[in-house]
């Protein structure tokens, strides 16, 4: 029979076959990285912290982390937030964000196992793990082997839905024209930045091959174009993010396509060192041939060059972290006007309640700073200050509102995940402090201003020794809302003891200061009477202030310390 007479395949079931295949792929992945990231979340979180000592070790770290949860975007979204917090340089991410790339990989060394005749048997058992289990540790294994299962079902789907092509003379073609570097990287590209997933473009690129449909040299290609197309993920993820995000984001960019660069006229050596390491089948010849080998040479040579291309550049992480910062640089002095924005709540990590649960406790420490500003702005205001000193102070409360709304939606969105019980335990403690901080806004706004202002208008002045008692006073108790914020962001228990050990101190410093006003009360001084109340409320208000912060590290302190009367 003629080419020109085979008839073209049922374009319908073939359709439905791959996109079918493709969403099982997609969501098994899922499936297993929300599995992943929930057994190790917190482990690697800390791994990610401390073993960033130099650049090697920042780079095996980035790829140890990036294998084990799955998703390099986790990963530099991490990285993002530790700069953001004053954790890590810029220059020190660079080389995490290196070891990413090689960590997603093993994705693609793990698909070329092709391992599909037990694909059904393990969704099977990994569903059974995943419902019948009490114990939650084996239900997330259980989900991690049912996700595999599903990604290689997926794979048989799409392989079997290939089959017609083989014998269609304008598929093949056009994969014939996937033979020059520049059209395969240019597709694989495309793909990646569609379908938002280079480990999803590296399984079609496996099951093509697994079908005599590419050679080595195209597969190649496709992974080259897969890591310029992840890089459109990281951009979409830095919108509207913190410069620090928008930096990694250009990093991860810079460095894929500097490597890409490097590779793209070496494919064939490239090709020849994967095929001396792959594991090969003489027995077979042609097409099959070319099936049983190509899936895990392209795997291994997808893993080649992102770990020469570390080793390569991993000594340029200085120049990388001035060239981005260069490219975006820091805002000019009050070029900022906008409403102050969260700076560490990142939707990418809401899946993971663990990640997600710390960033809330940096974004407290990003409320408190706002909050120890009006604190340490508010006595002075009070005791001397004008009314337009005063109404700059009320003003500041905004930014505490506006952080107060963000973090109790995030909150809301994390309690939507599936939590363990302390991760609910840790997300009630949270929310109560935060509504503990908001308060201290609000007392600071409502009350301590009202108080501020009533001295102005009645022509009240306090006098030098009621300052240096108020102020003490003042002192004391912004101690200890700085313990306490201290407490929550670092889970610090210490510090959450020394809020509430305060107690006594806070006692003992209020009724000295009211029996100062007492005796006060009989000076000879005109308006003694309205200045005596406005400071008595000063202290009432001031006591408020510390039971709110007494009540905030209670979220962290184990020990049954009675509320502060």
């Amino acid at each position: 029979m003629s080419l020109d007479l085979v008839p073209p395949p049922d374009w319908w079931s073939m359709s439905t076959g791959l996109f079918g295949g493709l969403a099982l792929f997609l969501l098994g992945m899922d499936q297993m990285a929300t599995a992943l990231k929930a057994v190790a979340g917190d482990r690697m979180k800390d791994l990610l912290a401390k073993l960033t000592a130099n650049r090697f070790m920042g780079a095996l770290t980035g790829a140890f982390v990036t294998a084990i949860i799955n998703s390099s975007s986790v990963t530099t979204v991490l990285v993002v937030g530790f700069i953001s917090a004053g954790l890590m340089t810029l220059s020190q991410s660079v080389g995490i964000i290196m070891g990413a790339n090689i960590g997603s990989t093993m994705t693609a060394q793990l698909i070329a196992f092709q391992i599909t005749d037990t694909a059904l048997l393990m969704i099977a058992v990994g569903f059974t793990l995943q419902f019948a289990s009490k114990r939650e540790s084996i239900r997330h294994d259980g989900g991690i082997l049912m996700g595999l299962g599903m990604v290689f079902f997926g794979m048989s789907v799409m392989s079997d839905a290939m089959v017609p092509l083989r014998s269609y003379p304008p598929f093949l073609d056009f994969m014939r024209t996937l033979e020059n570097p520049a059209v395969a990287i240019l597709v694989a590209t495309l793909l990646t930045g569609l379908i938002q997933s280079s480990a999803a473009t590296m399984g079609i690129a496996i099951v093509m091959a697994s079908q005599g449909f590419i050679n080595l040299p195209t597969g190649i290609a496709l992974a080259l174009g897969a890591n310029i197309g992840t890089c459109v993920t990281a951009l979409l993820a830095a919108i509207g993010k913190p410069r620090a995000a928008l930096r990694a984001a250009l990093v991860h960019v810079i460095f894929n396509l500097c490597g890409v660069l490097l590779w793209v006229a070496f494919i064939g050596q490239l090709a020849a060192i994967a095929t001396a390491i792959s594991p090969t089948y003489p027995s077979l010849s042609g097409a099959e041939r070319l099936a049983a080998e190509a899936p895990r040479q392209i795997a291994n040579a997808h893993t080649l060059f992102n770990v020469a291309n570390t080793f390569i550049f991993i000594g340029l992480t200085r120049q990388f972290a001035r060239l981005v910062e260069w490219l975006v640089p820091e805002p000019p002095p009050g070029a900022e006007t906008m409403a102050v924005q969260a700076k560490y709540l990142d939707e990418e990590l809401l899946s993971t309640p663990s990640l997600a649960l710390d960033r809330v406790r940096l974004e407290v420490l990003h409320m408190g700073e706002s909050v120890d500003k009006m604190m340490a702005r508010i006595m002075p205001a009070i005791l001397s200050g004008n009314r337009q000193t005063l109404r700059e102070i009320e003003l500041m409360d905004n930014d505490v509102d506006t952080l107060h709304a963000q973090i109790i939606t995030y909150l809301g969105k994390i309690s939507r995940q599936a939590l363990t019980e302390p991760q609910t335990r840790t997300l009630m403690d949270l929310m109560s402090a935060v509504n503990d901080l908001e308060n201290i806004g609000d007392v600071i706004e409502t009350n301590l201003i009202v108080l501020g202002r009533a001295r102005i208008a009645e022509g009240v002045s306090i006098s030098e020794p009621t300052r240096k008692v108020l102020m003490g006073f003042h002192r004391a108790v912004t101690r200890a809302v700085s313990a306490a914020v201290q407490a929550v962001v670092q889970n610090n228990e210490l510090a959450a003891r020394t809020v509430t050990s305060m107690k006594q101190e806070i006692q003992r410093i209020a009724d000295s200061a009211a029996i100062h006003q007492a005796q006060r009360l009989v000076a000879e001084e005109p308006n003694r009477i309205p200045a005596y109340t406005i400071e008595i409320d000063i202290i009432e208000k001031l006591k408020r202030i510390y039971y709110l912060a007494q009540h905030m590290a209670k979220t962290v302190a184990s020990d049954d310390t009675s509320d502060f009367d």
